[in-house]
């Protein structure tokens, strides 16, 4: 059965809610991005991330659900966990891919891991992320 918050974020990003989606995350949630190497730590660097991704994702969809436990990358405790599937695009690009979501004892979401495929899904999304990061200000442009 899927975990309530898993189901109040899906429909917070269907409804394209960042304010709805932040109140879902810990203070020091981390993401684990298919784009970067180094997680994006902490509320507002996630916030940050997930307004680009709103703008940039096209026909943006989740498909699927699993519900379960996993261990977590952060402090390797188990937790429970939800893993969501979507489908959307990227500049002409169709991606496929899941939201894996591990949640703290109170139900917030603590960690998230996104996948994607394929590889040429993956270059599309990283550079529209990065370009959507310098636009507004959250990284700085590459010389």
């Amino acid at each position: 059965m899927t975990h309530p918050t898993a189901a109040r974020f899906r429909a917070l990003v269907e409804q394209r809610d960042l304010d709805g989606i932040g109140e879902l995350f810990t203070p020091d949630v981390r993401l684990y991005s298919p784009v970067k190497f180094t997680p994006f730590d902490g509320r507002p660097a996630v916030l940050g991330l997930f307004g680009v991704l709103l703008r940039t994702f096209e026909d943006f969809r989740y498909v699927g659900e699993y519900a379960g436990r996993a261990r977590t990358s952060v402090d390797d405790t188990e937790a429970e966990s939800d893993v969501l599937l979507f489908r959307t695009t990227v500049n002409g690009k169709e991606v496929h891919g899941i939201d894996l979501l591990h949640f703290d004892e109170e139900g917030r979401i603590k960690e998230f891991t996104v996948m994607v495929r394929p590889q040429s899904a993956v270059q599309a999304l990283g550079q529209a992320v990065y370009e959507g990061l310098v636009a507004d200000g959250l990284v700085p442009a590459a010389r």
